[in-house]
This record gives structure tokens, sequence and C-alpha cells, in this order.
């Protein structure tokens, strides 16, 4: 395990690609190369897809099939050793996002530096043309001012930084869930080990608006990934609840006929299939996320 993070901290970042955005990509990395402070080493994973030309010094890993997201970025992690224990830090971004910022890096160092029991930071995503940041990128109930910095109970996947004590404390992600909700299964694991994660507006990745009902799969793994969420991490009272208030808030937001079908049947996965080890969380950890502003039951 990497020492403990302080203004030398070794920093790593871990970037998957379809390969499909080699200019977004190059962007990325460039920014990455510009941060402050000592050279963070960047892994690039191409997911099931050769690898575009990056810069020299940026290594590449080229799996012979799409693992998915948390599959990808976990192959990512350990290329820099067990939990990426030769690194104290590791960033995880989206390859077609772009540090806004040169200084990201430094005040990852600070922040982990600063709180022995920060965890995760959530940065802010801003579209690169206007400067707005979506409702659903900040993770919390109360996101109407993404400006505002915060303790959260989740984090964005694609524009983040681990701890990488946190990793070898509670495992990656849930490679089994390719896509969707995999982030809050580690932040809830993760909050439950007595770590704690921050939004901070600060720390700011362009990243161009999207709908992520562009992927065919969105309403059946997001419904699949929901149950699992809930069967791996909540105690038994809380599983009914949860998945119960989520099914009302699927219904009121009116999806259409088609995405409707297709998430009750990803609803029907969740409960059919392996959703890996349960290990519920302690109360404490609910009474822990409900102090935070989102109990887990929505």
């Amino acid at each position: 395990m990497g020492s403990a993070p302080g203004p030398s901290s070794k920093v790593g970042a871990v970037v998957i690609t379809m390969g499909n955005r080699p200019d977004e990509l190059r962007a990325l990395l460039d920014s990455v190369a510009k941060q402050d402070g000592d050279r963070v080493e960047v892994v690039v994973v191409g997911n099931g897809s050769p690898v575009p030309d990056v810069p020299e010094g940026v290594r590449t890993i080229e799996l012979p099939e799409n693992l998915g997201i948390p599959g990808g970025r976990n192959v990512g992690i350990e290329a820099f050793g067990p939990s990426g224990r030769d690194v104290d830090i590791l960033l995880f971004l989206d390859d077609d996002g772009l540090l806004a910022h040169h200084d990201t890096a430094e005040l990852c160092r600070e922040a982990f530096e600063a709180d022995p029991k920060l965890g995760i930071i959530s940065f802010r995503i801003a579209d690169p043309e206007t400067g707005v940041t979506q409702r659903r990128h900040v993770p919390r109930l109360r996101a109407s001012d993404p400006m505002r910095s915060s303790r959260v109970t989740t984090f964005l996947g694609g524009a983040n930084a681990v701890r990488t004590q946190v990793l070898a404390e509670v495992g990656g992600l849930p490679d089994e869930f390719f896509y969707a909700h995999e982030e809050t299964d580690l932040a809830w694991r993760a909050l439950d080990a007595g770590w704690m994660i921050d939004y901070r507006s600060d720390m700011v990745l362009y990243h161009p608006t999207t709908a992520p009902s562009r992927h065919a799969v969105y309403h059946r793994m997001v419904a699949r990934n929901r149950v699992w969420l809930a069967r791996r991490n909540l105690p038994a009272l809380l599983v009914p609840v949860y998945l119960g208030v989520w099914m009302l808030l699927t219904l009121v937001r009116r999806p259409s006929g088609p995405a409707l079908k297709a998430w009750f049947g990803g609803f029907r996965e969740g409960w059919t299939t392996s959703c890996g080890p349960r290990r519920p969380m302690k109360w404490r950890t609910v009474w822990r996320l409900t102090r935070l502003g989102r109990p887990p039951v929505i």
C-alpha cells in the first residue's frame, strides 16, 4: 500500500476507452500531463478495442473483450499493483472529458492529506461550451447549487479521485454490474468501512452534456443493478423499501413503453440472477447516510 497521501503523494490516472474518440482522448491526456506538481502516471485501458495513439510515457492495456465500465477500471487499478498500491491516489477520468484546471491533482493531494478519513472525491462535471453542470451530476438530493461543495454519499464514476487505501480495504468496483450504479456500490462499502466522500466544485472535469439513456442497455442495466445494489449492501428490512421507492419514482417519470418494458425486465433479472457477495451495511452506516442527507431508501 502507498504511503499516506501528502504533498508528494503519487497520483495515477485510469482512463478506459472504446477507441472511438481519439481526439478527445488525446485532449484529456494532454490536460493530465499539464497538472501541477509531480507527474501523474496514466494507464489507458482499451475495453475490447485497440487504444488510439497516445503520448509517450502513457501505458496502455488492450483487452480482448469489453469488460464493462467497472471491469475495465478494475484492470486499470491493478496496473498500478494490487489495489493500486504503487500510487497513493487514483484519478478515474472519462475519455471524452478534460481537466479544466492545472491544479486538480495538487488539490487532491492537499484534500487527502488534510482529512485522513477522506476516501473519495467526486469532481464537478461542467459542459465545456456553457459551463453548466447537469443536476444529475451533483451527487446529492439537494442538487440545485452545483457550486456548493459538501460531504456526499456517492460519486461520479468518470470524474473522481480515490485514495488507494480504500480499494485495498474494501475492494474495487463490482465487475458484474458492467454499467450503472457501480460507483454507489463502492461508495456504500467505503462509507461502511468508515471513509468519507466529498463533492468538490473546484475540481472540474469538462464533459459534453449528454443523456445517460443514449446507451441502448440503459433502462435494463439501471433496474437490474439497482436490485443488485440493494441485495448486496442493504440490511434486509430496507431492501423492499429502497426498491419500492425507486419503482415508484420510475413510474412517476413516465418512461416510454419500450423503456418501461426494459426497466421491468432488468428489475426481474436483478432478483433472478446472482448479485455477488452480500455484505449488508451496519445500521450506523444507514444513520450516517441519513445524516448526510441521503438515507438508503432513495
